[in-house]
């Protein structure tokens, strides 16, 4: 299932993009697409049931905003420097274990809301990332496959990124990756059951119309299953939870000078197969 939130922020209601790519109105089904919903596999059997009865109200799609998929959040863990490609754009060692940081859960924004660059910043950069939605409760998972059932879904995520915050400002990293709206989220949610293999999937990134990333899944150095088996060894992940796994190649940090980072009037689109496209306005904050 594609599961998505839609109307103005702060007021969004659940719906579903049906096997035709008609938008429907989950409202009178279920409160909201969230961590209580995901665990709740009653409720999940419910949409499904009204998806395949094709009597699901149909919603016009024509100026209604599209919010981030999953609402109330309850933390985002970040996995750094996970692509092989990644790592030696940046000159950087594969690491022996993920590396884990964290965003805040209001950094995130709908995929098509405008992301605003931080006052004083000159080095904004892009992200296309696969997140992963946890769908049961995971502590101290014991195997891979383990960890893969706990996943209720997957969506596309922009971790946008603040360079000069990031890695010249001391400290950990958290303060080039915490800017309001610095993680785009959707449009949708798609079931795990859609998504039979999350390390074959492609991504894709384009600045002003450029392609800058195009990446895979398969280049992943730790995969998703090991991802969150390993999260799990260290705090409690929740429905609703979010992990943003990592980005391939082709980022501006990696590029050469004059490296070309983000500026107000850039417009950014990024898509991972099977899950969506999103695309963002950058305006200064």
């Amino acid at each position: 299932m594609k599961l998505l939130r839609v109307g103005t922020a702060g007021s969004e209601r659940p719906a579903l993009l049906d096997a035709e790519g008609t938008l429907r109105d989950l409202s009178g089904v279920v409160p909201d697409i969230d961590g209580p919903l995901l665990a709740d596999d009653e409720a999940l059997g419910r949409i499904r049931t009204a998806a395949e009865s094709g009597e699901l109200p149909v919603l016009d799609p024509a100026g209604l905003r599209v919010g981030a998929p999953l609402a109330r959040i309850g933390k985002i863990v970040c996995i750094g420097l996970n692509y092989h490609d990644h790592a030696r754009e940046t000159g950087a060692e594969p690491p022996a274990e993920p590396v884990i940081f964290f965003k805040a859960a209001d950094t995130v924004v709908g995929p098509y809301d405008t992301v605003l660059v931080p006052r004083g910043s000159t080095k904004t950069d892009w992200e296309v990332e696969l997140a992963v939605v946890i769908g049961r409760t995971a502590r101290y998972l014991d195997s891979v496959e383990e960890a893969l059932a706990h996943v209720a879904g997957y969506a596309v995520a922009h971790d946008v990124s603040e360079r000069e915050f990031q890695i010249e400002r001391g400290g950990t990293w958290d303060k080039g990756k915490n800017c309001e709206t610095f993680n785009p989220l959707g449009p949708w949610l798609v079931t795990s059951d859609e998504v039979p293999d999350p390390q074959d999937l492609s991504l894709k990134l384009w600045v002003n119309g450029d392609l800058k990333q195009d990446g895979t899944t398969a280049e992943q150095i730790f995969p998703v299953g090991e991802v969150v088996r390993y999260v799990s060894q260290f705090m409690t992940l929740y429905p609703g939870d979010v992990i943003n796994t990592g980005t391939p190649a082709g980022v501006a940090l990696g590029e050469p000078e004059p490296k070309p980072f983000l500026r107000a009037g850039d417009v950014v689109e990024l898509e991972i197969e099977g899950l969506g496209r999103q695309r963002q306005e950058l305006k200064d904050a």
